[in-house]
């Protein structure tokens, strides 16, 4: 069973940069995305990452400043985010898709435990 672990979420400055990883025990042919949830709101998609080179941006507010890559040789997906605000604080999750492509994506599979943004001064 595919599993993901994400990482480097934590407490930064309006502002500031955070970067966050997601490990896979084994990519595949998976594309690959990251969501965010705050409290009290519903689940959101920010980005995805295909197996070949595509990708997509869901979020306007990450637009210019969340930037997902895939490293399929180290099974990881990351996502820079810069300029990091307060509504940015959430719990950010990574799944695993049924497709190689975002856009063939019907289901999200596998889910990480998450792990926590903070922005606050």
């Amino acid at each position: 069973q595919l599993q993901l672990v994400e990482s480097g979420g934590g407490l930064v400055q309006p502002g500031g940069s955070l970067r966050l990883s997601c490990a896979a025990s084994e990519v595949g042919a998976r594309a690959i995305a990251w969501f965010r949830q705050a409290p009290g709101k519903e689940r959101e998609k920010i980005s995805c990452a295909g197996i070949s080179g595509d990708s997509t941006v869901n979020l306007d507010s990450a637009k210019g400043r969340f930037t997902i890559s895939r490293d399929n040789a180290k099974n990881t997906v990351s996502l820079q985010m810069d300029a990091l605000q307060p509504e940015d604080t959430a719990v950010y999750y990574c799944a695993a898709g049924n497709a190689r492509a975002c856009n063939r994506v019907g289901s999200w599979n596998y889910w990480g435990q998450g792990t926590q943004v903070t922005v606050s001064s």
